[in-house]
């Protein structure tokens, strides 16, 4: 089966997404990564982040893969995602990055193939593009307040890294509206704690199992 993540910066789809892969026994795809993968590079090769071609064709260079063991998760050109994807730099182009169809098209390619055999997929835009028919399609919200502070503790409680990812959620609503699809169930994350969150999922997962008889 493919569970579909969707949701803002902030909001939750990492941590909720690997604890239901783990769960679940199916590999966990976090496309952000993918998407900062060819921004770090386009960084460190000096590409312009606005020219789509050459951005697309660095994409098509860089391998993707599933690793080994009782989670699989994604590997770029044979190793576990490098601390630099995280980096402000990087967190301030990606959204000029991501917004090229250049280069959307051929990660979507990517990730529908790390995805075929099953798995938890996130990013912004899995319910309705990359797996429109994924069996359960999940949407975390949370206001923008919530979501700035939940990334600044991630990444060190600095508050340029919140502000710099409602930035970038404000650039990416231009090209994916950050909208939950018809027929994803909608988890307000304000007021839930993680396993709340967790256990909530769950059982959506749960009921569309059953409805499928098994």
């Amino acid at each position: 089966m493919v569970v579909a993540i969707d949701g803002p910066a902030g909001a939750g789809k990492s941590t909720l997404g690997r604890r239901l892969a783990e769960a679940l026994g199916l590999p966990f795809v976090n496309t952000g990564l993918m998407y900062r993968s060819v921004a770090e590079r386009a960084l460190r090769q000096g590409v312009d982040p606005d020219d789509g071609r050459a951005l697309a064709s660095i994409a098509r260079s860089i391998r993707f893969a599933l690793s080994d063991g009782p989670l699989p998760e994604l590997r770029i050109d044979g190793r576990e995602p490098d601390q630099a994807l995280t980096s402000e730099e990087v967190e301030t182009t990606v959204s000029r990055v991501s917004r090229h169809p250049e280069v959307r098209a051929v990660l979507r390619e990517e990730q529908q193939r790390l995805g075929a055999n099953g798995g938890v997929v996130e990013g912004r835009d899995i319910g309705t593009v990359v797996f429109p028919d994924a069996h359960v399609k999940l949407f975390l919200a949370a206001p923008e307040a919530v979501r700035a502070g939940r990334r600044e503790q991630e990444r060190g409680g600095g508050t340029e890294s919140g502000a710099a990812a409602l930035a970038r959620d404000s650039v990416d609503a231009r090209t994916i509206p950050l909208v939950a699809t018809p027929g994803a169930h909608v988890i307000e994350t304000t007021s839930l704690s993680r396993d709340q969150v967790f256990e909530e999922a769950l059982a959506v997962i749960r009921a569309a199992l059953q409805g499928r008889g098994g």
